[in-house]
């Protein structure tokens, strides 16, 4: 399961793109800003919201470990995080609700540099 090349290949891209550590990721999903951030349905918790508590649990296996719905999640993230990277706003990202989102999802893009 987790040997075969499209895992292989998932994991090397959610491993470069989730930049947060799970630590890290823990402590800003507890924030006012992260629970704003993203799409809410009928008043519940984001989907990046939601998604980034799965990303925690992702990061704290060892990779052996890793389901095929680990996998398929991860497959997802690294879908979100492409797309909105592609959609940087103009200006300073450092508190927009762009940079909030994409944080849930377990990637800063100030981190890159």
């Amino acid at each position: 399961m987790a040997g075969d090349d499209g895992h292989r290949e998932t994991w090397d891209a959610f491993r470069e793109l989730v930049n947060m550590t799970p630590s890290a990721l823990e402590k800003w999903l507890a924030t006012d800003d992260s629970r704003a951030a993203g799409e809410h349905k009928s008043g519940s918790e984001s989907t990046g919201h939601a998604s980034g508590r799965a990303i925690v649990d992702i990061l704290r296996k060892k990779k052996a470990d890793l389901s095929d719905a680990d996998y398929a999640h991860m497959r997802k993230v690294t879908g979100y995080i492409r797309r909105h990277l592609a959609q940087r706003p103009s200006g300073d990202v450092r508190d927009s609700r762009w940079r909030h989102s994409l944080m849930n999802w377990g990637h800063d893009p100030l981190a890159d540099g």
